[in-house]
């Protein structure tokens, strides 16, 4: 390429308070190949593009270096304002001198040299440069979401809605989540069954919804909107299609003492059971590992009651494999294991806080399940270890929470507002009771949210104080909690009858196994990355992978539910034509020079490398090579690294690319 434009942004004064732009322009300009250098204050606002689509077409160039910001912000805008001046979009590139030079080096001078660097190495790439065009790739118009929390129910009803068929997987036996089990909601501290139960009816009566409990995702395969999902059905023992669910299994059922799930371990069910009343679907399911006739080979009393005979003692896991188009991730959340190391036995509990050990000291979701009308005691705030009626109850906030030490760095976001609502709503039932909360900052950010916080301490007369707990033991019956009153600037002993621990939100068990099927990236803690914080905040760096709800970071129902609707937003503007556009920007081989041992495909992380056969005219097979799946490839790269005969390269980053830009710098 012999005429390329550098175009130089100001942006405002991010970049020329320490970049002196003009000269910037002004040695760019007398680079090698370079036709023409301008530059503009803001060249992404429309006069900025106007700009560069008018020195295009001026300048008759075949090749444009935009010298701004991160290309993770704007290189699809100044490529789109090339491709509407007739100039092919991969022929643009971007040298960052905001944040490689202007936001890190105060030094003027310096700063300025590094940004004349940037823009000959870029300078340089582009001359290379060839003119692609975008992979274009069919679509399964069916989607798929894992998670049938409100957030999954949410975008599951929104794209059936739209007419797009939906896959709902659930691995519990009822969709819900969390949301089920809670009494009431914040900030409105309306009913949470009376808001959730009409869309998980709607989820089981909607013609466009497949709704599969019991269920996980066993297997991934394909790229974006061609993938091939393999979803394992456990073994329910009970036929759904001819139970009535009039319960008179269950009624019957002698093993009773199984600890309930739905009620956190304060309650205990029978072997055979529905998980709570308003389930989706509305029938029971028996626990293998409780149910005597599965264990010990005797019983059977329920098939004896059951008139519609559906008792299936001999059902087995079912594999059922479903052609998706897109997947949306919604898996939800766990609390973080208060008394004990977690899963990867990495982060300590708080054994101090006695957790496990005094009946009294229970979570969050436990005291949902005691206040609540469908919980273990009918909605009446109990003790669980003599059921009386607590008079005084301490809730503490950020256990595991913002502690480096002993839990998790981040902040869980709801516990404050959860620790709020449950005293007001131990205030309605308990009138003459008293609730103390332990903070360390009030964090109440949402609508109506401090206003909340505030009428639970003003009207409700809830007493909060700024500090931590450091132990509770149990003396006469009643817990000791111990903690320190940084306002008042002195210790605090208070004597309790029960202890509400707000302990943090954690990614679902298991998700990270998942995020590994559907090759999305997670953080430190297990919550699934999104692509970017703030432009891409439900896509993933898998193509046609969306995530919402507590599975990316804490989050509230509000927020969960306005995630989802994004989520499924995103899905149907991918499935609004009947081909998906992709990047071309990837690898490719060579396979006259392939020498097909496959290093490149035993390291690639999305399974984008197939072995093919070449043949000779008379279909005798001569060797196998490498060949790259245009659907799957996300350029990252790995396989140019790994390839011992040097037969792979990246489109638009080739070695000969690469070595142009090293020698430019000489």
């Amino acid at each position: 390429m012999a005429r390329i434009g550098v175009l130089t942004c100001w942006c405002g004064e991010n970049i020329a308070r320490n970049v002196d732009v003009q000269s910037v322009a002004e040695q760019a300009a007398q680079l090698p190949g370079v036709r023409c250098s301008r530059v503009h204050k803001y060249m992404c606002s429309d006069p900025g593009q106007k700009l560069i689509r008018d020195t295009i077409a001026a300048e008759r160039l075949d090749g444009v270096v935009i010298a701004s910001c991160s290309p993770h912000m704007h290189l699809k805008t100044f490529r789109k304002a090339a491709e509407h001046a007739s100039l092919n979009p991969y022929l643009v590139e971007m040298a960052n001198i905001r944040e490689h030079c202007s936001w890190v080096h105060p030094e003027r001078s310096r700063a300025t040299a590094k940004a004349v660097d940037l823009i000959r190495v870029a300078v340089a790439k582009v001359r290379h440069n060839r003119a692609l065009e975008p992979i274009q790739v069919p679509v399964t118009r069916k989607v798929l979401v894992v998670g049938g929390g409100v957030a999954g129910i949410q975008a599951a009803l929104d794209i059936a809605d739209a007419g797009v068929p939906v896959v709902l997987v659930e691995r519990e036996p009822s969709i819900g989540g969390k949301m089920a089990g809670l009494s009431e909601t914040f900030p409105t501290l309306d009913c949470s069954q009376c808001i959730l139960t009409p869309r998980m009816v709607e989820v089981a009566q909607h013609p466009n919804i497949t709704l599969y409990t019991c269920s996980d995702v066993e297997q991934v395969e394909g790229y974006v909107g061609n993938f091939q999902v393999t979803i394992r059905k456990r073994a329910r023992y009970i036929d759904i299609d001819k139970c009535t669910g009039c319960g008179q299994c269950w009624s019957v059922c002698p093993s009773k003492k199984t600890p309930s799930e739905f009620d956190y371990g304060l309650g205990a069910r029978t072997a055979i059971y529905a998980p709570f009343p308003q389930a989706v679907p509305a029938r029971p399911v028996i626990d293998r590992d409780a149910c005597l006739r599965l264990t010990k080979g005797r019983c059977g009393v329920c098939v004896k009651k059951c008139q519609a005979d559906a008792i299936r003692f001999e059902d087995q896991d079912e594999l059922v494999r479903e052609d998706i188009g897109a997947i949306i991730v919604a898996t939800g959340y766990q609390l973080y294991e208060i008394g004990k190391p977690d899963d990867r036995g990495r982060i300590a509990g708080y054994g101090e806080y006695g957790y496990g050990r005094y009946p009294d000291v229970i979570s969050s979701l436990q005291f949902e399940r005691l206040v609540s009308a469908s919980g273990p005691t009918g909605g009446e705030i109990r003790r669980p270890s003599d059921g009386t009626v607590p008079k005084t109850v301490v809730f503490l906030s950020c256990v595991g929470s913002r502690d480096n030490a002993k839990g998790l760095s981040y902040c869980s976001k709801i516990c404050c507002m959860v620790n709020a609502k449950h005293t007001m709503l131990y205030k309605h039932k308990v009138h003459d009771g008293q609730a103390h909360v332990f903070y360390m900052d009030i964090r109440a950010g949402g609508k109506n949210y401090d206003e909340f916080v505030r009428r639970a301490i003003e009207q409700d007369g809830a007493h909060y104080h700024r500090g931590r707990v450091s132990k509770i033991t149990q003396e006469d019956g009643r817990l000791i909690v111990r903690g320190v009153d940084t306002l008042a600037g002195e210790p605090l002993t208070i004597a309790a009858d029960l202890v509400v621990l707000a302990a943090a939100m954690r990614p679902a068990t298991g998700v990270e196994e998942l995020a590994q099927k559907v090759n999305v990236s997670y953080d430190e803690f297990g919550f699934l990355c999104e692509s970017h914080p703030k432009l891409r905040p439900v896509e993933t760096n898998a193509a046609g992978v969306f995530v919402c709800g507590a599975c990316q970071g804490p989050k509230d129902i509000p927020e969960s539910v306005t995630q989802a609707s994004a989520a499924a937003g995103k899905v149907l503007m991918m499935f609004s034509r009947d081909r998906l556009y992709r990047e071309p920007e990837i690898a490719h081989v060579q396979e006259s020079a392939c020498a097909g041992c496959f290093s490149c495909r035993r390291g690639c992380p999305y399974h984008a490398i197939d072995p093919a056969e070449i043949r000779d005219r008379q279909g005798q097979l001569v060797r196998r090579v490498a060949r790259v799946n245009p659907g799957l490839c996300m350029g990252c790269g790995t396989c140019v690294a790994l390839c011992l005969s040097k037969s792979i390269d990246l489109e638009g980053f080739s070695e000969q690319q690469v070595y142009a830009m090293v020698e430019s710098l000489r």
